[in-house]
């Protein structure tokens, strides 16, 4: 719906909010008067829209709309508009408007405070929201877990996984014996588990960072215990063990990938030859890696087995294999790698420049996309770029949308 037609519709609800806060006014001994007229504003609002200056129509309807508990619905529409516009200044003074209006019922002024709260966070104000958040999570039962999510929402921008977690764990469904499960079931937005899960391998990270091994993998065993589907965990944790000097552990933790989600299973590839190099089992990660494609086959897959068969048992092997399996699952990395394995002797004039752009070509395509929003990129996102979702971003060729990434 274009802002036109959004204007057109909130031309109509004015002027009905008009007449419904004229005639309250206006009623006397159980009549009505409707001989009153539409103030002057309504009628520069509406001159203006039809001149397609909806700026100054919605400051004439603005002006126009008297305040009320049968008017607050427009108002809040008006301000909505505008923040969908990206005119966040109006929408603010919208809004704040209504609150200064003390004489409204407590649900709407609740209302106003959780629309100007969003006013901030698009305006970048995560100060100012977080305040009028954290005052609605303890007046209004009504906007409570709303309120705490868009908590959750300043928090990640902030990376404060503490203050994320803690009111994260605020909003996980309580359980009784007099009652059945409460949730989230109806809620906008990613399950409280999967959150939390997320936030822990944040926190978990940080531990890394500063060796605090311990502590890291506390956080990630908790992360695993909110959502054991969560593959970030198990490859952060992966990851802990081949730098705590336990990579016998870490081969164990990264090989439950395939169990958990067979489509990870190729990102796990690098901190899997770590580990068993460090082991001294390099000769079994070809043979886990075997077994992976035969029980869920893709073409990153196919690049890695490629890889360790050319570094165990030469050019020839790997090509063959790459030859056999770009002939069922087209791919221009393949086709890169294949063209790249060959000696100098076989790669003349012609070939090295095909391999250029070939390389050109993969450079220039994204190779991963989020399930949920579409957005693509060249890396592994734990947390999507485009719609802020966790853990929903994969390898295109296993989503079998671009069978030659």
């Amino acid at each position: 719906m274009n802002d036109l037609l959004l204007l057109g519709i909130l031309t109509i609800a004015i002027g009905l909010g008009w007449w419904l806060g004229r005639r309250s006014a206006t009623t006397k001994g159980g009549l009505w008067d409707f001989h009153s007229t539409p103030p002057s504003q309504y009628y520069r609002g509406l001159n203006f829209l039809l001149d397609g200056s909806q700026d100054s129509a919605i400051d004439a309807f603005t002006k126009a709309l008297e305040v009320n508990a049968e008017t607050f619905d427009t108002h809040i529409a008006l301000g909505n508009i505008l923040r969908r516009r990206g005119e966040v200044e109006r929408a603010i003074k919208v809004h704040q408007n209504l609150l200064a209006r003390p004489s409204l019922p407590v649900a709407q002024l609740h209302l106003s405070h959780l629309e100007l709260a969003r006013d901030y966070i698009s305006a970048g104000l995560l100060d100012r929201s977080e305040r009028l958040l954290k005052d609605l999570v303890t007046e209004s039962g009504a906007h409570k877990r709303v309120a705490q999510r868009h908590l959750l929402e300043i928090y990640e921008a902030q990376r404060d996984w503490d203050k994320a977690l803690e009111v994260a764990s605020e909003l996980l469904p309580k359980r009784s014996l007099l009652r059945a499960r409460t949730g989230d079931a109806d809620e906008v937005g990613q399950s409280v588990p999967a959150l939390l899960s997320h936030y822990c391998c944040e926190k978990a990270e940080e531990m890394i960072d500063r060796a605090d091994f311990q502590s890291g993998r506390g956080f990630l065993e908790q992360a695993l215990r909110y959502d054991s589907a969560c593959v970030r965990a198990t490859m952060t944790l992966g990851s802990l063990e081949v730098k705590a000097g336990n990579p016998d552990r870490a081969i164990k933790v990264l090989q439950s990938l395939a169990q958990q989600d067979s489509d990870y299973v190729a990102e796990s590839v690098n901190l899997l030859r770590d580990a068993y190099m460090a082991a001294n089992r390099r000769g079994e990660l070809l043979m886990y890696l075997k077994e992976s494609f035969k029980r869920a086959p893709n073409n990153s897959l196919v690049l890695s087995i490629a890889e360790e068969l050319h570094v165990c048992n030469g050019s020839d092997a790997a090509k063959l294999f790459l030859r056999d399996n770009l002939e069922s699952r087209p791919s221009l990395r393949g086709l890169a790698l294949l063209m790249k394995l060959h000696s100098q002797s076989e790669v003349g004039e012609d070939e090295a420049l095909e391999l250029a752009t070939i390389n050109k070509l993969v450079a220039g395509r994204s190779r991963y996309r989020c399930g949920h929003c579409g957005f693509r990129g060249q890396s592994l996102h734990w947390h999507c770029p485009g719609c802020k979702h966790w853990g929903t971003i994969k390898d295109l060729s296993i989503t079998r949308e671009a069978d030659y990434v």
